[in-house]
């Protein structure tokens, strides 16, 4: 069943349009995580669909129901922000309790409910403590109990592990995907941060200037980037992106080194310019002489768990994933080698995705086979 459904929605500050007409529908149950670069109308969206921001045109709908014009209280989500948003002066009990006591809801009944949300979030410790007590992983689950007890319908949530630091961030994570497992309800979040987008969501919906570029499972978008900004926005590092050429022979010939050809997985006339697309583990560094792209390494960075040559490629930038043991160092002089059987094509005028010819990928595969034998 669609639990959200937003209809060409708009968003306009004066002259200066947000949102471009955004269609989408979130199923109930999903955890949908929109994602993109600050600026391009995440937050704006969801401040929508929690009523903090008017519509300037189109419709969103929750649970069949269009919210246009209900008031926040009336549109049965709970928001959960960035900066936890609790009183200093009430005690965890209060603060989870308190949109039920504006509610209306006796006591007795209240403070059962704290109790059951509090038991989700392993507050229970907490209960009689202030904030400035707490330390901010456990500001973030009284924030987030403070909206579990309203038993909403859509959580909505805000960038809410921007202010964490590195360690407690991946302990969320792994709360909130457990936290919506238990519970079952439509979950929105927004944020800036790729990883925390690719590990938490069933639906991955990427931004940009205020479109959807692409929406999809997280491992679909990364494997095949719908443009170049999509590409280059996943992954850390980013694809590595290159001006190639089709050949006579209808291979793809980098600019960087035109005699290198490797198997084009796509099918344009010869002459035609494209960008190559290359994630940098599937881009390995092998000694100078051996086919591929002349390049000069800039940084080697060690990461502990894996090792990433950044290089100087033709004036431009390429990066690989290096092995534990590589012997690679700074200003060594290399060559790229991209793994045949994983390329993207791209558009040069818009940044597209170009489509796969099936012929072409089944030469392309064949050839890579070839070239790895």
């Amino acid at each position: 069943m669609s639990h959200v459904v937003f209809s060409d929605l708009r968003k306009s500050y004066g002259e200066t349009a947000a949102l471009h007409g955004l269609n989408l529908v979130i199923e109930e149950g999903e955890f949908v995580v929109v994602v993109g670069p600050s600026g391009c109308g995440k937050s704006t969206l969801l401040r929508m669909i929690a009523g903090l921001e008017d519509i300037s045109g189109g419709e969103i709908a929750v649970a069949g129901e269009v919210v246009n014009d209900l008031d926040p209280v009336q549109r049965g989500c709970a928001m959960v922000f960035q900066n936890y948003a609790l009183y200093p002066h009430m005690t965890v009990a209060e603060n989870i309790g308190y949109p039920l006591r504006l509610a209306g809801v006796k006591k007795p009944e209240r403070a059962e409910r704290v109790r059951a949300a509090a038991a989700v979030l392993g507050l229970e410790p907490y209960l009689d403590r202030r904030p400035k007590a707490l330390s901010g992983g456990q500001r973030q689950r009284v924030a987030m109990g403070r909206a579990i007890v309203r038993e909403p319908k859509l959580f909505l949530f805000d960038e809410p592990l921007s202010n964490l630091d590195a360690t407690l961030r991946v302990q969320m994570r792994i709360e909130l995907r457990r936290l919506h497992r238990r519970l079952g309800a439509t979950s929105i979040l927004v944020t800036h941060d790729q990883v925390e987008a690719m590990t938490m969501a069933d639906r991955l919906v990427v931004m940009n200037g205020g479109r959807i570029e692409q929406q999809g499972a997280p491992s679909e978008v990364y494997a095949r980037p719908a443009s170049t900004f999509v590409a280059g926005f996943l992954g850390a590092p980013a694809m590595n992106l290159l001006g190639a050429t089709i050949d006579e022979a209808g291979r793809l010939a980098p600019d960087a080194a035109p005699d290198f050809a490797l198997p084009s997985p796509v099918a344009l006339r010869p002459g035609a310019a494209l960008t190559l697309g290359v994630r940098p583990e599937d881009m390995r560094l092998a000694a100078p002489g051996t086919p591929g792209l002349p390049a000069r390494v800039d940084m080697v960075e060690d990461l502990g768990g894996a090792r990433i040559a950044y290089c100087n490629v033709d004036g431009g930038h390429a990066s690989a994933v290096l092995g534990r043991d590589a012997p690679w160092r700074e200003d060594d002089l290399v060559v790229l080698v991209p793994d045949a059987a994983r390329l993207h094509a791209f558009a040069l005028d818009d940044g597209r995705r170009l489509p796969e010819h099936p012929r072409a990928v089944a030469a392309a595969a064949a050839e890579a086979r070839g070239l790895v034998a």
